[in-house]
């Protein structure tokens, strides 16, 4: 197989620098074809590129900077190709013999220009990747952009997951084409000069807030409810969320609470800011709330978060999120709730975070956020299967499952009522971990995935601060978390008395 991008001369860039592309594991050769740019480039627009890789990148380059490409003379190709993917603006030659001749379009537009567009008028692009054969949209997809730094940035972050998405496609592998309509913007429309002017602001604010405060400082709500929850009401109100207190040099997040044994604890991400690296936290809840301190249970070289719980075959068992590692690890609980053992590796090779396991039908389903090593780290679902925990697991027959920032991130366990499976997710659509969603499973499968969001949450009255990202329930104890304003000494906390916690909890007047 060979694959032929058509890629317009004066939109040469870093991420078309490439002989392979990799699908399911293997290197398909690809070879690039210069064409005639369509229309003409924005003004400046390399410059503006370049002082965005000096000031928002501090020099370091990216998918985005110009590519210096050969003449067409000492081009050499490897044959005929099978399957072409036209990144241009041209319109497709009618004498074409491709088997397949695919078409990004950015909110439902072809070409680079296109895509800037849609980032200068406010948000990234909803990409559809089209069959230009028949007028089909094969795949379709909504990246998130939470690392994208400027508009250099958000270019690279939306060509990523393009290529994510040709990618699939050209497995041959069945795509689940969602319904997603494309954002409406801020409306405020700017120029490019406007953009990285934008871009820069928020970037020195950000640093200006970084060397004030601990930068994000989540923190955990929780109350007790003996009537509808959160998940019966579709919203937080009821009774008043009380916050878990911190140190402060420490960030608590991602709770999930359990039973077992005849007593209750609540675990989550633990961050000392001052290392910069997670671990296991818990802490015991009686009939009143958290007694006693927090309790360490586990750690590892690297990074760990969400702790996702599971009971089977009579014990207990967590998946801690470890994506920086490479794999997906099960651990067993041999004392609880304080010891815990590396049991086994449920899948390898991958980047693969906040896994959350449900039984449906006879089967184990494994979700979690998947990345490709690029783009954003919060788009992406891909969904395993198998007959018991241990595994053996094998991937959906259409992974990824869905790439949209609004609806795929897990963000606590699944939920059956009046029959029907459920599962909250990361609302990513204004940043990382800024809502949260709930939709409705209505198909799951080793061969389909369909899900319908029914009710949106995000912080307010009810739930005060920035962000909202978790949500899990254990009998009367319902459990969130979010983020606020954590200075970094005592002199800045004086402007902020509401981030002065007590030791175990406080009411959530945080802002």
């Amino acid at each position: 197989m060979i694959i032929e991008f058509r890629c317009e001369r004066e939109y040469a860039r870093q991420w078309m620098a490439r002989e392979t592309l990799s699908i399911d594991g293997r290197d398909v050769p690809v070879q690039i074809v210069w064409a005639p740019t369509s229309e003409p480039r924005p003004a400046g627009l390399d410059a503006l590129f370049e002082l965005e890789r000096v000031v928002l990148r501090k020099g370091k380059h990216g998918g985005a900077d110009r590519l210096k490409i050969i003449s067409e003379g000492a081009q050499a190709f490897g044959g005929t190709a099978d399957m072409i993917v036209d990144f241009s603006g041209a319109a497709r030659d009618p004498d074409c013999s491709a088997r397949l001749y695919l078409r990004p379009l950015f909110n439902g537009v072809a070409g680079e220009n296109a895509a800037l567009a849609a980032i200068l008028a406010g948000d990234l692009p909803v990409i559809d990747i089209v069959n230009e054969v028949d007028g089909s949209v094969l795949d379709r997809g909504h990246p998130s952009g939470e690392i994208a730094a400027g508009l250099s940035g958000a270019l690279e972050t939306v060509m990523a997951r393009t290529l994510t998405m040709v990618a699939a496609v050209l497995s041959g592998r069945p795509r689940i084409v969602p319904q997603l309509a494309p954002p409406p913007g801020d409306g405020l429309r700017r120029g490019p000069v406007g953009y990285v002017a934008h871009g820069l602001a928020a970037s020195i604010a950000k640093e200006i807030y970084r060397l004030c405060c601990y930068a994000p400082h989540w923190h955990i709500g929780w109350r007790f409810n003996d009537g509808p929850g959160v998940w019966q009401t579709g919203d937080l109100s009821g009774p008043s969320w009380n916050v878990l207190g911190d140190p402060g040099n420490h960030f608590y997040a991602d709770p999930f609470p359990i039973t077992w044994q005849g007593r209750t604890f609540v675990f989550f991400e633990d961050l000392d800011h001052r290392v910069g690296k997670g671990i296991i936290s818990t802490i015991e809840f009686n009939d009143a709330g958290p007694v006693g301190e927090v309790m360490p249970v586990l750690e590892e070289a690297w990074h760990l978060s969400y702790p996702f719980l599971i009971e089977d075959g009579g014990a207990l068992w967590m998946i801690p999120e470890s994506s920086t590692r490479g794999d997906v690890a099960l651990y067993k609980c041999v004392r609880f709730p304080d010891k815990w053992e590396r049991y086994a590796t449920l899948l390898s090779g991958l980047e693969l975070a906040d896994v959350t396991i449900t039984r449906h039908n006879g089967l184990h389903y494994l979700f979690g956020a998947w990345r490709d090593g690029t783009g954003g780290y919060s788009d992406s679902l891909a969904i395993y299967y198998a007959d018991r925990l241990l595994g053996p697991w094998s991937a959906h027959a259409s992974n990824p499952v869905l790439i949209d920032r609004a609806s795929t991130r897990p963000a606590g366990n699944f939920v059956t009522l009046d029959d029907k499976l459920w599962r909250p997710v990361q609302d990513c659509a204004d940043g990382y971990g800024a809502a949260l969603a709930l939709a409705e499973v209505v198909d799951l499968s080793p061969t389909e995935f369909k899900q319908i969001v029914r009710h949106s949450l995000k912080p307010g009255p009810l739930w005060s601060g920035r962000k909202l990202h978790t949500l899990n329930r254990c009998g009367r104890l319902e459990v969130i978390d979010g983020s606020r304003v954590q200075p970094k000494t005592r002199a800045f906390a004086s402007s902020f008395p509401s981030a002065i916690l007590s030791p175990l909890t406080t009411p959530h007047t945080l802002r």
